[in-house]
């Protein structure tokens, strides 16, 4: 394996991470939009302002990291991507702030006009951040984006593969949230909550497994290299993906929570990576390949060197936080 493709193998999991934590982190914001009035929705509301209020910032770590990997180990790449998809990104970027100011404002909002208020932003962010983030998956897939940069600005992101590409992310966001939640109810005590929500993220997990397979028949003639990558080498995980994702349901119905969980973090996790598979060895398809596209040799090192530092001193921090919040006491210190 060359140092390339080592350094490229550790920003992908740092997209991998992202996809899953932050993933599950985004997708509570459709819960919360769907949750009903002040009344009906306040109980939904308490529980996912108490899942997600320990880990909706740390998990930006996963974002920080990709980018700073990129920017630093695949300068041309990167640089093409940025001029060509800038509206996305910027738009992505506007829904992370908005989504943290106004998930912080809402505590604090003076009357319930302006806490509604804050909770329509809350949860609009949290779904247009993850849809403008598969957009741009969607253009560097596709082909969109030209070596040199400088491509269309809009073209490059409006087309059928981004906007599947968007919604396909936005979609197992809301699942993978939606199996968490219930997790987190049920484990609180709080049944009628976990009821209400298995139901709901069953119908949400049917919806985006039908998008998902669904996808496969426009990349045909959008894609056409990614689609020929997941019917091939990828195809494995595509199956696997399909099959992790009724196993999830399955679960769900049975109240066979931790297994749910599991399995639909194999799911998405599936799905992310069957991308990265099927992309292989692209990093902007059909231009610029992950050997042709790295920067110095020295630049490469310095970066793994860092990759192992992190490993070592942030890594350890997350996991303690990501399991803090899954101990009884804090689960139910707020019911």
């Amino acid at each position: 394996m060359t140092l390339p493709l080592i350094v490229a193998a550790a920003m992908f999991v740092g997209i991998l991470a992202y996809a899953l934590f932050g993933g599950a982190d985004f997708g509570s914001g459709f819960y919360d939009l769907t949750a009903g009035g002040s009344r009906k929705g306040a109980a939904l509301r308490t529980q996912i302002d108490h899942s997600i209020g320990p880990v909706w910032e740390a998990n930006h770590v996963w974002l920080i990291y990709v980018l700073v990997i990129w920017w630093t180990a695949f300068p041309l790449a990167f640089a093409s991507t940025m001029s060509t998809l800038i509206l996305p990104m910027l738009l992505a970027l506007l829904g992370i702030v908005l989504r943290g100011a106004s998930f912080a404002f809402r505590k604090y909002a003076a009357t319930l006009g302006q806490a509604r208020l804050f909770g329509v932003v809350f949860a609009g962010s949290s779904l247009i951040t993850p849809f403008f983030l598969g957009a741009v998956v969607g253009a560097i897939a596709s082909g969109r984006v030209p070596a040199e940069g400088r491509g269309d600005l809009v073209d490059s992101w409006v087309n059928p593969t981004s906007i599947v590409g968007g919604t396909v992310a936005v979609g197992t966001c809301a699942f993978l949230a939606g199996v968490f939640l219930v997790a987190d109810s049920a484990r609180a005590g709080a049944h009628d909550l976990e009821h209400r929500l298995r139901r709901t993220t069953i119908g949400v997990g049917l919806v985006t497994g039908a998008i998902v397979l669904g996808a496969l028949i426009p990349l045909r003639d959008d894609a056409p290299t990614l689609a020929d990558g997941l019917a091939g080498r990828a195809a494995p995980l595509v199956v696997i993906s399909a099959v992790a994702g009724a196993a999830t349901l399955v679960f769900l119905w049975r109240r066979s929570y931790l297994a749910a969980r599991i399995a639909a973090v194999g799911a998405v996790a599936s799905v992310v990576t069957g991308w990265g598979v099927g992309q292989y060895p692209w990093l902007l398809v059909d231009q610029v390949r992950i050997e042709d596209a790295a920067g110095a040799d020295a630049t490469l090192e310095a970066l793994l060197v860092v990759v192992g530092l992190a490993g070592v001193i942030v890594v350890p921090a997350l996991v303690f936080l990501y399991r803090l919040t899954q101990t009884e006491p804090w689960t139910t210190s707020n019911h």
